[in-house]
């Protein structure tokens, strides 16, 4: 059907009318209404690269990223196949054109929204109570297309991380303003057991004890994170965390240390 669209033609979408939404994030699914809609072997990959552009993509630069390791040759034709071999749903979900493919009007991609709650949770506060919810936390703790390995999507899912992770310590923030301890506690606890080095996880964390008084939770959070970034990477905690910690717990050992 795509082999056979005149030049300068699109192919007439459907996605709109079906509902169809992509979903990136822990797996990919495509789904319509509230089903899950079999995906033919090959397609998967080209529908989870077009739903992260957000405008139409040539042909050519679609191959050569899917198909890296073929010559020119062999990735369009490999391209052209997984067209031609999509069922009616997976067409739905595009525009194709000979020159270009693009994601049709309409098909919602999780990962999209996910990131536009990041990016609000960024902003400045007070923040939604909605995008502060159980829901928000657990959309933040999903990885990108988790077991893939290609590389046209190595970046994505870095930047992706990045961004989810900053944006669950700023959950954490608004959880802590909110007197929400224990949905502060959960949060914290996602970006420390994705990345146990990461210091800003860490002081999330403790600042969360700290705002409930559980000053011994600090102090031994505090102690966990020294002892294994000294035997990670040979590091000592930043002073800023043992300000913060300190200012707030007078340590009967004399002073915090390992």
């Amino acid at each position: 059907m795509t082999s056979l669209a005149a030049p300068g033609a699109r192919l007439a979408p459907q996605g709109h009318q079906a509902g169809l939404r992509i979903a990136l994030l822990d797996g990919f699914r495509l789904i319509g209404g509230a089903e899950a809609i079999p995906v033919p072997g090959g397609a998967e990959r080209l529908l989870a690269f077009m739903a992260m552009r957000r405008r139409a993509v040539g042909r050519l630069s679609v191959a050569s990223s899917l198909w890296a390791d073929a010559t020119e040759g062999h990735a369009y034709a490999a391209l052209r196949s997984t067209l031609i071999r999509m069922n009616r749903a997976c067409r739905d979900t595009l525009l194709v054109t000979p020159s270009s493919l693009e994601l049709a009007p309409g098909v919602s991609v999780d990962l999209r929204e996910a990131q536009a709650l990041a990016h609000r949770l960024l902003e400045a506060g007070p923040h939604d109570a909605g995008d502060l919810s159980v829901e928000s936390v657990a959309t933040l703790s999903s990885e990108l297309l988790p077991l893939w390995y290609d590389d046209w999507l190595a970046f994505e899912v870095e930047d992706w991380r990045q961004l989810r992770l900053h944006a669950l310590e700023a959950v954490v923030d608004g959880l802590v303003q909110a007197r929400r301890f224990g949905d502060a506690t959960a949060a914290a606890g996602v970006v420390v057991r994705a990345d146990p080095l990461r210091e800003s996880a860490q002081t999330a964390l403790i600042r969360v004890h700290l705002a409930e008084g559980n000053q011994s939770e600090a102090v031994h959070a505090f102690d966990r994170f020294s002892r294994l970034l000294h035997v990670d990477l040979g590091l000592e905690p930043t002073p800023q965390l043992r300000d913060l910690v300190g200012r707030h717990v007078r340590s009967q050992r004399g002073g915090l240390h390992r």
